[in-house]
């Protein structure tokens, strides 16, 4: 049985309690790794062609406020 499988398995046995507590910890992990992911393809230039694209289209002027 994989490590899945199993962790599976233990969130199905959670009460109501246990399992609220388990979305807010997962939500919170799960953004830590987002956050983190992020930053190293900002800091690896990943993203730096996205940026020069919505940079142009603002210079351009076809962005609008929010």
């Amino acid at each position: 049985m994989s490590s899945v499988n199993e962790a599976e398995r233990a969130v199905q046995e959670l009460s109501g309690a246990e399992l609220t507590e388990f979305r807010r910890w997962f939500y919170e992990f799960d953004a830590k790794i987002w956050d983190a992911q992020f930053e190293h393809d900002a800091k690896s230039g990943k993203l730096d062609a996205l940026a020069d694209e919505a940079l142009a289209e603002h210079h351009s002027g076809r962005t609008r406020p929010l």
